[in-house]
This record gives C-alpha cells, sequence and structure tokens, in this order.
C-alpha cells in the first residue's frame, strides 16, 4: 500500500485529496454523493464576520471549459457557522479547515481569535484572494499586506495557517514568500481568475455584478504554471487547485509540486467526484512503484 499522509506545515492529512472552499457547501449537502472518509480535508464555504446576502443575479455563467461565478461570499455569518454548522463539520473524519474572509485586518484578526477557541477545527485558510467582493483581494494582491494579515492571525490563534492566493497578479512568488515569511503552514493556489461575460444583445454584463471569478479547466495551466513557480521558491508546502477534475489532474499538480490539492467545479457537474480519487490515487502511485505520495511531489523533470 502507498503511504498517502501528508503533511502540511502543522497541519496532517490522512491523504492529499481536499475539497475546495465554495464548491462543498457545508458538507451536510454533499452526505449522499461522497464518502467522507475518502478525503484528507474539507474546507466548507467561506465566512465572514457578519452575515452576507451575497451579489445580485445572476451569479453564474458556464464558459467555454469553465465557470465565471460572482457569488459575493453569501453566507449566514460567524456565529451561525459555530452554532449550527460546526458541530457537525467537526465530527466528521477529515480535517476541518475553515475559510475565513475581513473586509478589513481587524476582521480577519476576530475571527481567527473566536475559531481558535472552538473544538473540531484542524487549521484556517485565510481567503486574500476572492474577487468577487469589496475588499476581497486587497490584500493578496500586496505582500506587506499579506504579511500583516498572517502575522496577526498567527499572534492571536495557535491553529494551522494556510493562506489562499490570488492569480490575479504580477508575481505570484512574491505574495507566497510574504506569506512563507509571516508564519504561513501553507499557501493554497490559485483562486479564481477574474473574467467578464457580456450580452452584446443587451449591451450588459451578464453577471449581475458586473466581473467574476473563473475556475474550472480552462484555467488549469495557469493554475500549474503557479504551483510550479511558487513550490519552486518557498518552503512551506503548496496546495494546488485550478481546473481539477480527474485523476490525471492530481497527478499532475502533486508532479508539479503541489503537496496536497483542492477540487473545487468539477463536484458541480459530478458531486461524487472528490471521493473517487484517493482510490485512484492509490492504483496510480501503485503502477509507478512509488511506496509514498510525498516522494511523488515536485518529481518533475524539466528541460535542461
Amino acid at each position: 500500500m502507498v503511504a498517502l499522509q501528508v503533511q502540511l506545515g502543522r497541519l496532517t492529512l490522512t491523504n492529499p485529496i481536499m475539497v475546495a472552499s465554495g464548491t462543498f457547501g457545508y458538507a451536510r449537502e454533499m452526505k449522499d454523493f461522497v464518502a467522507f472518509d475518502q478525503l484528507g480535508a474539507i474546507v466548507p464555504k467561506t465566512i465572514t464576520r457578519q452575515p452576507r446576502a451575497g451579489n445580485l443575479p445572476p451569479r453564474t455563467v458556464e464558459t467555454p471549459s469553465g465557470l465565471l461565478n460572482s457569488i459575493g461570499l453569501d453566507n449566514d455569518g460567524l456565529e451561525c457557522f459555530i452554532q449550527n454548522h460546526l458541530p457537525y463539520l467537526g465530527a466528521l473524519k477529515p480535517a476541518l479547515i475553515v475559510n475565513i474572509a475581513g473586509h478589513d485586518y481587524d476582521e480577519f484578526v476576530i475571527m481567527a481569535e473566536a475559531l481558535g477557541k472552538q473544538s473540531g477545527i484542524a487549521g484556517l485558510e485565510l481567503n486574500i484572494s476572492c474577487p468577487n467582493v469589496t475588499g476581497g483581494v486587497d490584500f493578496g494582491v500586496d505582500p506587506e499586506r499579506t504579511a500583516q494579515v498572517v502575522r496577526g492571525v498567527r499572534q492571536v490563534c495557535s491553529l494551522p495557517v494556510i493562506t489562499k492566493l490570488t492569480p490575479n497578479v504580477t508575481d505570484v512568488v512574491a505574495i507566497a514568500e510574504a506569506a512563507c515569511d509571516a508564519g504561513a503552514d501553507a499557501v493554497s493556489l490559485v483562486n479564481t481568475l477574474l473574467g467578464l461575460a457580456v450580452d452584446w444583445r443587451k449591451g450588459t454584463p451578464i453577471l449581475g455584478a458586473g466581473m467574476g471569478g473563473l475556475s474550472g479547466p480552462a484555467i488549469k495551466p495557469v493554475a500549474l504554471r503557479m504551483v510550479s513557480q511558487v513550490a519552486r521558491r518557498v518552503n512551506i508546502p503548496v496546495i494546488g487547485m485550478g481546473g481539477i477534475r480527474s485523476i490525471d489532474d492530481v497527478m499532475e499538480f502533486l508532479m508539479t509540486g503541489a503537496s496536497a490539492v483542492q477540487v473545487g467545479t468539477a463536484t458541480f457537474f459530478d458531486p461524487a467526484v472528490s471521493g473517487k480519487l484517493r482510490g485512484q490515487l492509490q492504483k496510480h502511485l501503485e503502477s509507478l512503484g512509488v511506496k509514498d505520495v510525498n516522494d511523488f511531489v515536485g518529481s518533475l523533470k524539466w528541460p535542461e
């Protein structure tokens, strides 16, 4: 049997298959489709300090090989999450990684401090990269602000910290290095690419908020490129995401340097996909003679 356990800084996962925030609800919605014990971690939808109604509809539009969304972090807020969702999520076998987004620095710190006092949480993922809300991506495009948030969270919360990075920057490595230097246990990338869909007959954007975030297979080459760049430059683990829908995609991200992967948009057209991947990963690594998944991570051979 291939050893599938991976270490993301202070966070241990039984296997590298995770589900991405915003695509798996609060897990209850998926219980009839996915065997949760096959997953390494569950990342429920982003929570904010106060409830958010989200953006005006339409909120999603299908694009060639992708999905453009502008949900706007629709959620019931921190207190509702702690009272109504955490008891269920925290009792599940996979590690629970809570994804949080703050309108400003203080909100990140306040939320991290509150969640650090709860049981059942394995780590936090800092969403400093959402392109669909005011202030959502501001932290993730500036190394100094990225470091400030990570450092502030680490000071008030002992949980492992994952920093979720945006692809909407000139130099993603600089942002990743700032998160690393500030004490992040790992970085996850990429969040969605900022995009636009228009109805030329009406003369208006299709999404109610105008622009949105592009995800799905269309962005995989960009995600692989950025994962490779970051993995070769930072000394903390990288979690890859962006267009993963099959075991081939998982293998590509691992080989490129990701220690774990998150499955997102694929869940919308195949709700059971994430639960299938652990077994497929085991078989693919066995066929290569790999005894430990960590030996396969970053094994890509670059041309000389």
